[in-house]
């Protein structure tokens, strides 16, 4: 279920478009990972919402129905800096900051805004399924999938569903491909394309860092975090190991972290029951705290 649309400023004076969930309450932002939208929050947020917050789900820019960005600025500290403005807009209409639950892309985009860019930004963080260092043969496997068609695209809705139960063989194919299609466009050739700009994968690709100098600016703004933190990894992630939980609660001591059993990357897809408890039980204790 959809909740009440509306859209934001980003930091280039760019549209992004969200759905509001709740009337009123403590308020909660979610960003979706690359190659989703808004929508892989629905009933995440439908969740929050029966619980008392007030949760914002944004289509990040280049994404769903926000504006996609001439010259491509897409790197993370870009989606970060629109973290930093719907913080301001969220925190001006419901008098204090959001916690951020941020998937994938999500999550870095939170974690540079709060530990790089502007501490204060947000009142607590939720990562889900990502930390400052990826297994990279994982991070080249999702790409490889989300461009193998991005300029093809798809004759019908269902070929694109077959498409994800090849590459996510362990997720049952729905039979109700609705939440699907709101991640395509239908374009004017009938062609069936993800719903987000291109310039997303190819602005990687033009990104004169090494992976080694990203993943150093990750760190760096993860180990500046000062704010309530929860890490959720799917215990069947194909991104972040043992290892990388290790070395991101040596870098947050303060972060408590939860693996949901059965879940891959894609958390919230997999098993959202259990990721709203895990959920729902840090910001009950980052309330009473």
């Amino acid at each position: 279920m959809s909740g009440q649309r509306v859209e934001i400023a980003g930091a280039d004076g760019n549209r992004l478009v969200g759905d509001l969930h709740g009337a009123s309450g403590r308020p909660a932002l979610l960003l979706h990972g690359g190659g989703q939208t808004r929508h892989a929050w629905s009933a995440t947020g439908k969740r929050l919402a029966e619980r008392g917050l007030r949760a914002w789900s944004i289509d990040q820019r280049g994404h769903g129905d926000s504006d996609w960005i001439p010259g491509g600025a897409y790197a993370f500290a870009d989606f970060g800096r629109d973290v930093i403005a719907v913080s301001d807009a969220i925190a001006a209409e419901a008098g204090r900051r959001p916690i951020a639950i941020g998937a994938s892309l999500g999550g870095l985009a939170s974690m540079l805004a709060e530990g790089r860019l502007r501490p204060g930004t947000l009142s607590g963080l939720v990562l889900v399924d990502v930390t400052p260092r990826l297994d990279r043969g994982g991070v080249e496997r999702i790409i490889s999938f989300m461009s193998d068609r991005m300029h093809e695209g798809f004759a019908t809705v269902e070929e694109a569903a077959d498409a994800i139960a090849g590459y996510l063989p362990h997720r049952k194919r729905p039979d109700n491909l609705d939440g699907l299609s709101k991640n395509l466009r239908l374009h004017e050739d009938g062609r069936y394309r993800w719903h987000w700009d291109p310039a997303f994968i190819s602005a990687r690709a033009h990104d004169d860092r090494t992976p080694a100098d990203i993943e150093g600016e990750l760190i760096a703004a993860a180990a500046a975090l000062k704010l309530p933190v929860l890490l959720v990894r799917g215990a069947r992630s194909e991104l972040v190991t043992d290892a990388h939980v290790e070395e991101f609660l040596e870098l947050v001591p303060h972060a408590s972290h939860a693996d949901v059993k059965g879940a891959g990357h894609m958390v919230a897809g997999d098993r959202n029951d259990a990721f709203a408890d895990e959920v729902l039980g840090f910001l009950e204790r980052v309330e009473a705290a």
